[in-house]
């Protein structure tokens, strides 16, 4: 029966979405579809991976923290990103090519992120600890609190006029996507993607806990640092492609979970996936139809996801 449930429920889900899709290809279109296609089109490819690789890596980064409040961004990334591009325009300028220049901005993002993500986490792995994730929270948000700290510094000096180029930077938008971000994106997600579909069939497992998982037979530690290389490498693509949205996974994949009632992967992280995407589509519809650009989808979200947040802990409270 609950098979049959969720199954009803994907189907309104994606019906959802397929619906936001259209109405956000053709409204107000006029007609001219060589110029509108490529264009929007260009905007729902964007809005499909950066909503698969949060989604993803979210419901991933939930079960093996074991925690559904916490998200990738507590590991200090979106501030790593932020204080790239801070330095960038506060050393070089807003008009260097390390910051106009898409594609190397891109490149250097994903590395420098990447680069961080491996160091942090050989450093916390190199021994065995049974505490060892916990650690590895509380250091990358004690890093992403620095990181924020400096970018702070920074904009507080920098000039006003090159301040108004940087916040372009600090909210996640679909509006100015480069095609050739987007072609290298999706090969790199999905190359990804292949590699960590042999640990995520251990995510129903992983979520029992660890000394569980331990004895059905699990190599705990093993799987856990593949997963969060995997979810890392992730979140560096998506902030680096669009800007950081800090609450969207925390929403969509509490949702998934209020939505299905269940605790198989396959189908929250299938479930979270739709979800984002149809958040993203709807929130792009309201700022474009709306608001009329006078603000992101990003602070749509972050807005929606921080209330949401606020729930939860006050659920929780109750709880206790």
């Amino acid at each position: 029966m609950k098979y049959t449930a969720n199954t009803w429920k994907f189907s309104i889900l994606i019906a959802a979405a397929v619906l936001l899709i259209g109405v956000f290809l053709v409204i107000q279109s006029g007609g001219n579809w060589d110029y509108i296609l490529p264009r929007r089109g260009k905007k729902i490819l964007a809005i499909v991976l950066t909503g698969a690789c949060i989604a993803y890596s979210t419901v991933i980064f939930q079960t093996i923290t074991n925690n559904r409040i916490l998200t990738p961004g507590i590991m200090g990334l979106d501030s790593l990103y932020m204080l790239f591009q801070t330095f960038a325009v506060f050393v070089f300028g807003s008009t260097h090519i390390s910051f106009v220049n898409k594609n190397l901005n891109f490149a250097v993002s994903v590395l420098l992120m990447t680069l961080f993500a491996l160091l942090l986490h050989q450093f916390m792995f190199r021994r065995e600890r049974g505490r060892n994730i916990y650690l590895l929270l509380l250091v990358g948000l004690i890093l992403g609190t620095l990181f924020q700290s400096m970018s702070s510094f920074m904009e507080v000096l920098i000039d006003p006029n090159e301040f108004l180029v940087l916040q372009g930077k600090m909210f996640a938008s679909f509006n100015n996507v480069n095609t050739d971000l987007l072609i290298i994106s999706m090969v790199a997600i999905i190359l990804i993607l292949l590699y960590a579909q042999r640990f995520t069939k251990y995510l129903d497992v992983l979520s029992l806990g660890k000394d569980h998982a331990v004895n059905l037979g699990v190599d705990y530690q093993y799987i856990v640092k593949r997963l969060l290389l995997v979810v890392m490498v992730l979140v560096s693509i998506s902030t680096a492609l669009v800007g950081p949205i800090m609450f969207l996974g925390l929403l969509v994949v509490n949702l998934a979970h209020q939505i299905f009632r269940t605790h198989h992967h396959k189908v929250l992280i299938w479930g979270s996936v739709i979800i984002a995407v149809v958040s993203l589509v709807g929130g792009q519809l309201i700022v474009e139809r709306v608001f009329t650009f006078a603000t992101t989808v990003s602070v749509i979200i972050n807005f929606i996801g921080g209330v949401y947040f606020i729930y939860l802990l006050l659920k929780e409270n109750k709880s206790w």
